[in-house]
C-alpha cells in the first residue's frame, strides 16, 4: 500500500511539472481544464493497472509465521497478537483524516449557508443575485451570486458579467470535483495544487469571455481599483484575489497561442505510458537478484554433455543426485516457485521431491495432538500448544549461566514432514546455546497430524520467534 500511495505522489507531481513547465503560460484554457482534471484521476488510478504481458510474478516464501513466545522467570506467555490488541493503523489513520476533512468540508458550507440566508435576493438570466449587507464579498457558487451592497455600482456590473461566466462554465462543479479529492486523500499536498491551478484557470476562462464583450483597458482599472473582501472557502469562485490580480492582467495581455502549440498535450501519452510501464514491472525482482546468463545452444548442449559423461563414469547416483537431475529436467509451470541454486530445492522438497505447501491454500493443516476442529480452530490450538510447550521446557538458567540481560530474541525454523514429524530443525540467536536450547525443545515436540493437500499428506514449513527475558 505504502508503495502505491508513493506512486500516486509521483505520477501526479509529473503531471504537474508537465501542465506548469509546458502548459500553464498557453491561452488553450478549455483544454487545460480537462488536463486538470484528468490527470489527478491518471495519477491516482495508473498506479493500480498492470499490463499483462510484461508483468513478472514473484515467487512467495510458504512459511507459516507463529506468534513469538516469551519465556523468563515464572512468565510464559505468547505475545498477544495484532488482532487482540488495537493499535491506529493506516487505515484507522485515513479514515480519521477523512472524517475531520469532511468536518472543515461541512463549515465551509456552514458559512455560505449563513451568508445565503443573510442577504436579499434578486433573479436576472437564470441566476440568483444575493446582496450582503455591509460588506463588499463578490463571489460566485452554482447558480447564486453573492455580491456585497457596499460594491459600487460601476464595479458590480463588471463582477456579475465576471461571474455569470463561472455559472455558465460550471466552475463550482470542478472546485467540488477537488473538494472531495481533498476529503479522501487529505494527506496528498498535490490534490491542493491542482485545486488552486484550477481555481485560476477559472478566473483566466471568465477574464477572457468578459473581455471580449468589453473595453480592456476599462476591465483593468476596475480590477485594480477596489480590495474586496474575500471569503476563504476553496470551492467558490471569488472575483477578487489579490494574489492573482496581476496573473490576470498578465494573461488579458498576453496573445492567443499558436494552433501548434496544441502539440504539447501530446507530451501526456509517453507519460501515461512510461508509468504504465514502470507500473507493470515494479514488481520485478531487482537485476541484482534475478541475473540471468543467456548461453547460446551450443553452450548447453555442451554442458548437457558433460553431465552425461560425468554421470556414466560414475556408474550411478546419489538421491540429492537424482532430485536434483530432477528438477533441471521438469519442466517449469505457471505459478512454480523459482529457485536460485540446486541447493534451495533441495532443502525445500522431501526425499520423493514433493514441494512443501502454502499454509494458506492447504485444505487441512497439520494438528497438535489433542487438537480439533476446523482449520482456524487447529491453527489456533496449535499455536497456544506450541506456546505452552515451548514456554515449560526452556531452561531459564541459562540466561544466569550465560551472563545475559534484557531480552534474547531466537527464530527457529522447523518443518512438519508428510509423517508428522518434526524435521529440519534451525535456529538463529545471539548466543550458541540458545540455538541448541531452541533446537533441542523443538525437537521434543510429540507426533504431529500431517496437513493434508488433494487428499494427500504434505510438508509445512514454521518459523517460531521466542523471546528469552532475561530478569
Amino acid at each position: 500500500m505504502i508503495h502505491s500511495l508513493i506512486q500516486i505522489l509521483v505520477f501526479q507531481i509529473l503531471f504537474l511539472a508537465v501542465y506548469e513547465a509546458f502548459l500553464k503560460k498557453e491561452t488553450f484554457f478549455n483544454l487545460n481544464r480537462i488536463y486538470l482534471l484528468l490527470t489527478p484521476i491518471l495519477g491516482t488510478v495508473l498506479p493500480f493497472i498492470s499490463i499483462d504481458f510484461i508483468q513478472k510474478s514473484i515467487p512467495q516464501e510458504y512459511i507459516v509465521q507463529l506468534p513469538a513466545v516469551v519465556v523468563g522467570g515464572t512468565i510464559s506467555e505468547a505475545i498477544p497478537s495484532a488482532s487482540s490488541l488495537w493499535f491506529p493503523s493506516l487505515l484507522d489513520l485515513w479514515l480519521l483524516g477523512i472524517g475531520l476533512s469532511a468536518v472543515f468540508f461541512f463549515w465551509k458550507f456552514f458559512k455560505i449557508a449563513k451568508l445565503y440566508f443573510s442577504g436579499t435576493t434578486a433573479y436576472s438570466d437564470g441566476f440568483k443575485l444575493k446582496i450582503i449587507p455591509k460588506t463588499e464579498v463578490a463571489f460566485s457558487f452554482f447558480n447564486t451570486i453573492f455580491l456585497g451592497e457596499n460594491i459600487s455600482e460601476e464595479n458590480s456590473s463588471n463582477i456579475i458579467a465576471h461571474e455569470k461566466i463561472h455559472i455558465q462554465q460550471k466552475h463550482s462543479v470542478d472546485l467540488l470535483f477537488f473538494e472531495i479529492l481533498r476529503i479522501v486523500f487529505w494527506f496528498n499536498p498535490l490534490v491542493y495544487l491542482f485545486q488552486n491551478r484550477m481555481a485560476t484557470l477559472h478566473e483566466f476562462i471568465a477574464d477572457e469571455k468578459v473581455t471580449a464583450k468589453k473595453d480592456k483597458k476599462q476591465y483593468y482599472q476596475n480590477l485594480l481599483s477596489e480590495v474586496f473582501q474575500t471569503e476563504k472557502i476553496s470551492f467558490i469562485n471569488t472575483f477578487f484575489n489579490q494574489s492573482l490580480i496581476k496573473k490576470r492582467i498578465s494573461m488579458l495581455q498576453k496573445s492567443k497561442s499558436r494552433k501548434t502549440a496544441q502539440l504539447k498535450y501530446l507530451l501526456l501519452l509517453p507519460a501515461i505510458c512510461t508509468m504504465l510501464i514502470y507500473t507493470a514491472c515494479s514488481n520485478d525482482p531487482k537485476a541484482e537478484e534475478t541475473q540471468i546468463v543467456q548461453q547460446s545452444d551450443s553452450e548447453v548442449m555442451n554442458k548437457i554433455n558433460e553431465l552425461a559423461e560425468a554421470i556414466m563414469k560414475k556408474g550411478e547416483m546419489t538421491p540429492e543426485e537424482e532430485k536434483a537431475l530432477k528438477l533441471l529436467t521438469t519442466e517449469a509451470q505457471p505459478g512454480d516457485k523459482v529457485y536460485t541454486s540446486v541447493q534451495e530445492y533441495l532443502d525445500e522438497t522431501d526425499e520423493d521431491g514433493d514441494m512443501s505447501v502454502a499454509f494458506t491454500e492447504i485444505e487441512r493443516v497439520p494438528t497438535y495432538p489433542g487438537c480439533e476442529g476446523g482449520n482456524e480452530a487447529l491453527k489456533q490450538c496449535f499455536t497456544q500448544r506450541i506456546s505452552g510447550f515451548v514456554g515449560e521446557n526452556f531452561n531459564t538458567k541459562l540466561g544466569n549461566d550465560l551472563g545475559l540481560t534484557g531480552r534474547q530474541r531466537i527464530v527457529v525454523q522447523f518443518k512438519i514432514d508428510k509423517a508428522g514429524n518434526i524435521v529440519d530443525v534451525k535456529a538463529k540467536a545471539p548466543k550458541p546455546e540458545l540455538e541448541a536450547e531452541a533446537i533441542r525443545i523443538i525437537k521434543k515436540l510429540p507426533q504431529m497430524q500431517p496437513g493434508e493437500q488433494k487428499g494427500k499428506k504434505v510438508n509445512v514449513i514454521y518459523s517460531l520467534p521466542i523471546v528469552f527475558e532475561v530478569k
